[in-house]
């Protein structure tokens, strides 16, 4: 049955998580991380493309300036991954997609899953679980503080469950491991690539969201926020701040009463609606007038509309800045989400199947996220042609929100996640009963 394969799959779902978690990367520099996923997609009999089989390049968004992507592979090939992946990988192209087909007629399936971590520098407290077992990240202020390493060990189990009941299976299963969530900035890429277009039953997941007990499984997602990402630069002129300060066009001024303004926005009264300004750097010492300030801000509504008049108005405050302290004003758009709907039917297949596993103990029917996620690209782009697709909810106890620098959850959350998409998966493509 099932629940026993998830039993005897779990201390690899621990290690897993565990590795991802010590070595955890940012968006498009995810090297060390796809090749140990491809590696063991490898080995489990999956067909798997990468680099620019993967994604389509220009439709990814806040790629990181190519310094970064060469330090970051540098530091994967120190990690022990080869050249030739590398190569495969260069510039930031990570992520992978992987392809089982069981060669028998049958629905074609497919699952996301994201792999990239924050930039947030991991707490040292000892009560922190990665603390007390070794397994804290290794790379300063950079960690898995939203789940994704455990989303990447329950793409894995899900792998591992494919391979090993292959023969009571039909039909075609395409995994994606997507890189750079973090900032809607990847999906687009993998949707453009068409791996999703003719997908009859499309399913992704978080862990956590809110504080819940685990064994609990919400069926569908609701409330995804449509949000842009925005990098801001305001260029003015140094000058000497005693002795010629009206010289002197001052970027940081600009950068600070654009942040102050952007709060001022007008809710919009069709719906939820948030900006906020994440980042906020500029100027080079005390006495020098600053010729350089730069932000990084998002904006997020109810409805990809309502974003939109966000946008709108955070554009028009941001040039405003930069015209009255006369310094010139770029900005580049690095993110972005829109709104999607779950279809509703996955409320009962969930719900049927749960009965058959031990891991699962309760189906909530939706989790309000009021948050975003760039998986609605995929959502959508199943709906659109045809195919029926949810994002669902695996609880766990949290004692520290998402993207907090203590952010842990119970490692048993994982044995309920490969649960239920094992579940769905049998629901739709079992041919015998399944005793992996």
């Amino acid at each position: 049955m099932i629940d026993s394969f998830v039993k005897d799959i779990e201390p690899s779902l621990m290690k897993w998580r565990r590795d991802f978690h010590r070595k955890p990367e940012l968006g498009f520099t995810e090297y060390l991380t796809t090749y140990l996923i491809g590696k063991e997609l490898l080995n489990l009999g999956f067909t798997i493309y990468i680099g620019q089989d993967a994604l389509v390049s220009s439709e990814r968004m806040g790629v990181p300036d190519q310094e970064i992507l060469l330090q970051q592979q540098e530091r994967a090939k120190a990690e022990g991954v080869e050249e030739s992946w590398l190569e495969k990988m260069q510039g930031g192209h990570t992520g992978l997609a992987a392809r089982f087909d069981t060669g028998k007629p049958g629905p074609h399936m497919a699952f996301r899953f994201d792999i990239d971590a924050l930039p947030i520098k991991e707490t040292s407290q000892g009560t922190h679980l990665p603390n007390q077992k070794g397994f804290r990240s290794h790379y300063e202020h950079v960690m898995h503080a939203c789940g994704h390493d455990g989303h990447t060990a329950i793409g894995l189990g899900v792998a591992a469950f494919l391979s090993a009941c292959q023969e009571n299976l039909c039909g075609i299963f395409t995994l994606l491991f997507q890189p750079g969530e973090e900032g809607g900035r990847g999906a687009m890429a993998m949707v453009d690539k068409g791996w999703l277009d003719d997908v009859d039953y499309f399913a992704s997941g978080h862990i956590g969201i809110r504080h819940s007990n685990v064994g609990v499984v919400s069926a569908t997602t609701n409330s995804f926020l449509a949000s842009t990402k925005l990098n801001v630069t305001y260029r003015g002129k140094a000058a000497h701040a005693g002795l010629e300060p009206e010289k002197g066009k001052n970027a940081l001024l600009a950068a600070a009463a654009a942040t102050l303004h952007l709060y001022s926005i007008p809710r919009h009264s069709g719906g939820k609606t948030r900006i906020n300004v994440g980042k906020l750097h500029g100027g080079s010492g005390r006495n020098i007038v600053a010729d350089e300030a730069k932000l990084e801000i998002e904006t997020r509504g109810e409805t990809t509309a309502i974003n939109h008049y966000m946008v709108e108005e955070a554009m028009r405050i941001l040039h405003a800045s930069g015209e009255l302290y006369g310094v010139e004003t770029e900005i580049e758009t690095v993110g972005n989400t829109v709104e999607a709907d779950c279809d509703q039917e996955w409320i009962q297949w969930l719900s049927e199947v749960a009965g058959q596993s031990s891991y699962i103990t309760e189906v909530n029917e939706a989790m309000p996220l009021n948050a975003s996620e760039d998986v609605t690209f995929m959502i959508n782009r199943v709906r659109e042609h045809g195919g029926k697709a949810t994002y669902m909810v695996f609880g766990t106890p949290i004692i520290e929100g998402h993207h907090h620098a203590a952010f842990d959850y119970d490692e048993d959350v994982m044995s309920v996640g490969v649960a239920a998409f094992a579940q769905i998966i049998c629901k739709f493509t079992q041919q015998k009963e399944v005793t992996g």
